[in-house]
C-alpha cells in the first residue's frame, strides 16, 4: 500500500470508541494559541507601517511621499516603496525556508518540539524588533518572527487534526484559524491605542508585544503531550495508547491505536517522503497541498489584513480612523470565524467554501466599482463619507466571507488529507505554498496598488472565481472522516479515483466492541 490509507474492507467509513473528553478540548484550544503569532504579526504590520513616527524614522521617502499626496498627486501610489514592503514580506521568505526544517523537526521530534522552537524564535524576533534603530534590524527581526511562524504553522495544524476526535475534528482544528483572527484584532486595538501616543516610541510599544502571544504558545506547549500519531511514528507506543486513553475517555481505543500503527509501518517503508508525494497515487494530495494554500493568499486577504490602515488612509481616512477601521474588520473577522467553527462538521467542508467564495466575489467587485467611480484612476478624487463607510462595509462583509470559508477550511482542509507517510512533508508544502504566495503578494501589492489602481480588486475577484470553481469540481467532502481512513475520500472522487487504485486501501483492523 502505498498510499497509506486505511478503511474496513467494505469500503465504508468505520468510528472509533470514545467520546469527546475535556482533556482533549483543553489541549486543543492551548495548541490553537500558535495561531496568536501569526494574526498578531498580520494585524500589526499595516499598522506600524501607516504610523507617521515609524515612517520617518526608517522610511522617509515614502514619509514625504504620503504628505505631498493629494491635490494633483496620485493616493494611490503614496506608499508605493520597494523597501517597506520588504520590511513586511520578509518574515514570509523566513517562514518558507524555515517550513523545510520545521518538516524535519516535526517529524523526527514530534509536534510539540516544533512548537516550542517556534515560540521561542518569534519570541526573540519581537525582542530585536522593539529595540531597532535602524532598517538592518527591523529585518533580522522579521526574519527571526517569520522562522517562529513557520515552525508554528507546520506544527499546529498537524497537531490539533491528529489529536481531535473525527467528529469534532473541523471546529477544533479551526481554532487555531480562532486564534489568528484574534491575533489581527487584539493588534489592530494596539495599534489604534499606540497610534495615539504621539511619543515617537508608540510603534515599539505594537511591535515589542508580539512577544506576548509568543510567550503564551511557548508557555503552553511546554505542558502538551504530544499526539498519538507522531508517538507511534517515532516508536513510543506505549506513550501513544496511554494518551489515546486519555483523549479518547476510554480503554477501548485498540482499533484506533492499531490503524496508527498499521500507518506508521506502512509509512516506515517510504524512505523518502517528498519523493513519496510525488507519485501518481498521491497526486490528489499534491495538487491539494500546493492549490488550496495559493487559493487562500489569492483571495487578497493578506491585502486587507495587514495593509488595512494603509488601504483606509489611501481612500481618505485620517490616520486614527484608519486603525480604527482596521479594528473593525478584525472584530468581524473574530465572530465570523465563529460562524465557521459552529457550522463545519454540521454542513461539511464544501457549503462553506461556495458560500464564502461568491460572497467574496459579489463584495470586491462591488469595492471595485466604487472606488473606480468615485476615487477615481488618478487617485485625485475625494470619497464622502457615506462612500468612505460603504467601502469599509463591503469590506467586512468580504472578511466575514473569507473567515468563515477560505480563512479555516485553507488549514483544516490540507491538515487532514495526508496519510501518515506524507504528512509532515505535505503540511510543509501547503505552508511553503502559503508563505510563498504571501510574500509574492504583499511584495507587489503596493506597487500593483500604484498600477492597477482599483482594478486590483477585479484581479483578486477574477481569482476568486476560479476557485470557486477549483472547489466545486476537485474538493472533496472531508467531513466526519477519521484521518488515517481518508483515502476512501478520493477513491469515491468522480476525478481523483483514477489515482487511488484499490491496491492503496487496505482493510483496516477490525473494531472491537
Amino acid at each position: 500500500m502505498a498510499g497509506g490509507g486505511l478503511a474496513p474492507s467494505n469500503g465504508a467509513v468505520k468510528h472509533y470508541n470514545g467520546r469527546v473528553t475535556s482533556f482533549v478540548i483543553m489541549t486543543c484550544v492551548i495548541a490553537a494559541t500558535g495561531g496568536l503569532i501569526f494574526g498578531y504579526d498580520i494585524g500589526v504590520s499595516g499598522g506600524v507601517t501607516s504610523m507617521d513616527e515609524f515612517l520617518e524614522k526608517f522610511f522617509p521617502s515614502v514619509y514625504q511621499q504620503e504628505k505631498a499626496a493629494g491635490g494633483s498627486k496620485s493616493q494611490w501610489c503614496q506608499f508605493d516603496s520597494q523597501m517597506l514592503t520588504s520590511f513586511t514580506s520578509s518574515l514570509y521568505v523566513a517562514g518558507l525556508i524555515s517550513t523545510y526544517f520545521a518538516s524535519m523537526v516535526t517529524q523526527a521530534f514530534g509536534r510539540k518540539s516544533s512548537m516550542l522552537f517556534g515560540g521561542a524564535a518569534f519570541l526573540l524576533g519581537s525582542a530585536i524588533n522593539g529595540v531597532a534603530m535602524n532598517v538592518a534590524m527591523l529585518i533580522i527581526g522579521r526574519i527571526l518572527l517569520g522562522v517562529g511562524v513557520g515552525f508554528a504553522n507546520q506544527a499546529v495544524p498537524l497537531y490539533l487534526s491528529e489529536m481531535a476526535p473525527p467528529q469534532l475534528r473541523g471546529a477544533l482544528n479551526m481554532g487555531f484559524q480562532m486564534a489568528t483572527t484574534i491575533g489581527i484584532f487584539v493588534a489592530g486595538l494596539v495599534n489604534y491605542g499606540t497610534g495615539k501616543l504621539h511619543t515617537g516610541y508608540g510603534w515599539r510599544i505594537s511591535v515589542a508585544l508580539a512577544a506576548v502571544p509568543a510567550l503564551i504558545m511557548t508557555l503552553g506547549a511546554i505542558g502538551l503531550p504530544d499526539t498519538p500519531n507522531s508517538l507511534v511514528e517515532r516508536g513510543l507506543r506505549d506513550q501513544a495508547r496511554a494518551t489515546l486513553q486519555k483523549i479518547r475517555g476510554t480503554e477501548d481505543i485498540d482499533a484506533e491505536l492499531q490503524d496508527m500503527i498499521e500507518a506508521s509501518e506502512e509509512a516506515k517503508k517510504v524512505n523518502d517522503p517528498w519523493s513519496s508525494i510525488l507519485r501518481p497515487e498521491h497526486r490528489p494530495h499534491l495538487v491539494m497541498a500546493i492549490a488550496i494554500p495559493m487559493f487562500q493568499q489569492l483571495t487578497g486577504i493578506n491585502v486587507i489584513m495587514f495593509y488595512a490602515p494603509v488601504l483606509f488612509k489611501t481612500i481618505g481616512f485620517g490616520d486614527s480612523a484608519s486603525l480604527m477601521s482596521a479594528v473593525i474588520s478584525g472584530l468581524v473577522n473574530v465572530f465570523a470565524t465563529t460562524v465557521s467553527i459552529a457550522t463545519v462538521d454540521k454542513f461539511g467542508r464544501k457549503v462553506l467554501f461556495l458560500e464564502g467564495g461568491i460572497q467574496m466575489l459579489v463584495s470586491q467587485v462591488a469595492v471595485g466599482a466604487i472606488l473606480g467611480t468615485f476615487f477615481g484612476d488618478a487617485g485625485t478624487g475625494k470619497l464622502s463619507p457615506g462612500l468612505a463607510n460603504l467601502v469599509l462595509a463591503l469590506i467586512c462583509v468580504y472578511v466575514a466571507a473569507f473567515a468563515w470559508s477560505w480563512g479555516p477550511l485553507g488549514w483544516l482542509v490540507p491538515s487532514e488529507i495526508f496519510p501518515l507517510n506524507i504528512r509532515s512533508a505535505g503540511q510543509s508544502i501547503v505552508v511553503g505554498v502559503n508563505f510563498l504566495f504571501t510574500f509574492i503578494i504583499a511584495q507587489l501589492f503596493l506597487m500593483a496598488l500604484c498600477h492597477l489602481k482599483s482594478g486590483l480588486f477585479y484581479l483578486f475577484a477574477a481569482f476568486v472565481a476560479v476557485m470557486t470553481l477549483f472547489v466545486v469540481l476537485l474538493v472533496p467532502e472531508t467531513k466526519g472522516v477519521p484521518i488515517e481512513e481518508m483515502n476512501l475520500v478520493w477513491k469515491k472522487h468522480w476525478f481523483w479515483k483514477k489515482y487511488v487504485l484499490d491496491d492503496h486501501i487496505k482493510p483496516s483492523h477490525p473494531r472491537g466492541d
